[in-house]
């Protein structure tokens, strides 16, 4: 007995094919001549010589599946089984794609295994055959078949019509459901169907703490099956004798709303569950008309298109969210009794799914994380790198192959900054700028664009902190001014001067340092720094939504307290908890890596939030942190810093409120 089979090299025909190697029989599998490799894979995975596992060269577009006249004359006469599994099962993929390999390469395969006298045609068609029938689907259905405006729908039900029209020998259909990786080791070979929605449970597991319940949207039905369980049954019943012309459901006995199995895999992945699932059909009311209009608007459609993109999710998998069909699977239980093979339940092997996504199909693992691969070759300005965190931050990226632009007022103190990182192997441009002199940062700008052509990363990290009390600053108003001078009219005088070559290239990322007591909200001592900042954020907001679709990103890191010259005139610093500088400058990689809209500690989240909901609360709180630390000597004129040591209560507060400026 022999056997051929197309898609052979596939998730399934792979599967299938480790099953009729148990049996006896030389089995022929259709091979691209560009798909060699996969042979291969398929010959070391199944342990098969290639003398009883023997590639037959062809392609599913041509007649007769392209195989030669010579190859034809010897399968002539010899096939018994014919396994037609080659097809497009991808979303993603185009109309006229689909239209090729499903309906075009159902019908070469019909012809090629009438060619060779095959005495079984197996198809293996997909529950799509279906559409979006509403109601339960018999196996002995198909014409009732509704909703197939879909290419992915349409073609398999045309492909599994062609066979049941036009096959001349007799047939046997197998329709499987969504088919995950096999139950008992969770091996798949791409992301498909329930896979697309891994990455947001991913993501708020990462993010919200287990037992925190959420809301939820339902779905229609998903019915989810094992590859295992597709392989197994259908290697049984296609050697079972008395079967012809049936058609067989290969899915699970009860199907389970989306809700349902996304809770399941939550499960799986310790991520928190949706304790309340609101079920769309209870906005049927609405008119479709007016759904498709505002889902048709611009602004509705690129949030949805970003929210899919940022998780991955094709939008046609959103068909699959609202199926109505059920499965009937009598006949096909019924042919399978006594064999031991069944449809095992989700929940029993849902963790092995996740585990081998998350350690071998999880995009990110993909993904270029790394520092070099993001900055090498990338022309990066940091403003303020002659000390402290500037000056990590761009040790750090040249050293990672980033060509580094070094702003600051002393060319001298930049010349420290260079001489280290050539001394790391990297390379770094000085250039002497007063950011907060208006003119000196146009001339910065036009100097650096004639140099280096473009910027593609700008830091905005030089900034002035003024720690002072606002009952000693009435007669200070130009502490407001010079601070706002420098954090905030030069940051953006920058961002101004560069912007116009980026929206030019579509490409550019700024960085501005900020600080914690901005989504702190309530800043005592710091309020020239604190509003100066608040208005860089601001702008940076305006900008970021009206560059959004430009592919220009705009990072704010709300930096906790960092142990920097900045912070030295204030000897009660010594004593409380801080970041180094290059801690500071690992935020700064992160943002470059990443491009995320803000960057902060958990802390500052928390008060943030607090400050949303308790205002007054945090206000008590942080009036008390305002008398526990004094201002310093120089904010009250009284000359030179006298250095103390920090109280035990001091100590305590700021190890509680580590990072917040006091």
């Amino acid at each position: 007995m022999s056997y051929f089979v197309t898609g052979g090299t596939g998730f399934i025909g792979s599967a299938l094919i480790e099953r009729l190697a148990k049996r006896k029989g030389t089995i022929y599998v259709l091979v691209r001549r560009g798909s060699k490799q996969k042979y291969k894979d398929l010959l070391e995975k199944s342990g098969l010589s290639s003398d009883r596992l023997v590639a037959i060269n062809g392609d599913l577009s041509k007649p007769r599946l392209g195989i030669s006249p010579k190859d034809m004359a010897s399968l002539k006469g010899s096939v018994k089984h014919f396994y037609h599994l080659a097809a497009i099962y991808d979303l993603k993929a185009d109309a006229a794609s689909q239209e090729i390999a499903n309906v075009d390469g159902t019908r070469n395969a019909i012809a090629a295994a009438e060619a060779m006298d095959a005495k079984c045609f197996n198809l293996a068609s997909s529950i799509a055959a279906a559409g979006l029938y509403r109601g339960t689907f018999r196996e002995d259905m198909f014409e009732e078949a509704q909703g197939l405006e879909h290419a992915y729908f349409r073609t398999k039900h045309v492909s599994e019509g062609l066979v049941r029209n036009e096959c001349k020998i007799p047939y046997r259909i197998y329709r499987p459901a969504l088919v995950v990786g096999d139950s008992k080791t969770g091996e798949i070979d791409k992301i498909d169907g329930p896979y697309y929605f891994f990455k947001l449970l991913q993501r708020l597991r990462n993010r919200i703490p287990q037992w925190v319940p959420l809301i939820g949207v339902e779905g229609g039905q998903m019915n989810i099956v094992p590859v295992d369980y597709v392989a197994d049954a259908m290697d049984f019943l296609s050697h079972k004798a008395g079967l012809d012309g049936r058609c067989f459901h290969l899915v699970n006995t009860e199907s389970q709303l989306v809700g349902e199995v996304l809770n399941i895999f939550s499960k799986a992945a310790h991520a928190p569950r949706f304790a309340m699932r609101i079920d769309m059909r209870m906005f049927a009311f609405i008119p479709a008309s007016i759904l498709n209009l505002v889902k048709g608007l611009p602004p509705v459609r690129r949030i949805i298109n970003a929210i899919l993109a940022d998780y991955q999710i094709p939008q046609d998998a959103m068909s699959f969210m609202n199926m109505p069909t059920r499965f009937d699977t009598r006949e096909t239980l019924k042919a399978l009794k006594g064999s031991g093979i069944g449809p095992p339940a989700l929940e029993d092997y849902a963790h092995v799914i996740w585990d081998y996504w998350e350690r071998n199909l999880d995009p990110d693992l993909f993904e270029d994380r790394s520092l070099r691969g993001n900055v090498k070759d990338k022309i990066i300005v940091i403003t303020g790198a002659s000390s402290g965190i500037g000056k990590a931050a761009a040790i750090k990226l040249a050293a990672a192959g980033g060509k580094v632009v070094l702003v600051a007022r002393s060319l001298e103190k930049l010349e420290e900054t260079q001489k280290e990182i050539a001394d790391k192997g990297g390379s770094s441009y000085a250039y002497s700028c007063d950011v907060s002199d208006l003119e000196s940062c146009d001339k910065l700008v036009a100097k650096v664009l004639e140099n280096h052509g473009q910027v593609d990363v700008l830091v905005n990290n030089a900034g002035r902190s003024i720690r002072r009390s606002l009952e000693l600053t009435f007669d200070r108003f130009h502490d407001f001014e010079r601070t706002m001078q420098l954090n905030y009219f030069g940051a953006i005088r920058l961002i101004m001067g560069l912007a116009p070559s980026m929206l030019e290239r579509k490409v550019g990322h700024v960085i501005n340092i900020s600080s914690i007591a901005v989504i702190v909200g309530t800043s005592p001592r710091f309020s020239a720094y604190a509003a100066s900042k608040s208005a860089l954020d601001a702008f940076s907001k305006a900008a970021a939504a009206e560059f959004s679709d430009r592919n220009i990103a705009f990072t704010t890191i709300n930096m906790p307290l960092v142990r920097t010259p900045m912070i030295g005139p204030t000897s009660i610093y010594n004593s409380v908890p801080t970041l180094s500088p290059e801690e500071a400058a690992d935020m700064i990689c992160s943002a470059i890596i990443r491009r995320p809209k803000r960057i902060a500690t958990g802390l500052g989240i928390t008060m943030q939030v607090l400050n949303a909901i308790m205002p007054k609360a945090v206000e008590i709180t942080m009036n008390m942190v305002f008398r526990t630390f004094p201002d310093s000597s120089a904010a009250k004129g009284d000359g030179e810093e006298i250095k103390t040591e920090a109280s035990t209560e001091q100590i305590a507060l700021a190890a509680v409120l580590k990072g917040i400026h006091v």
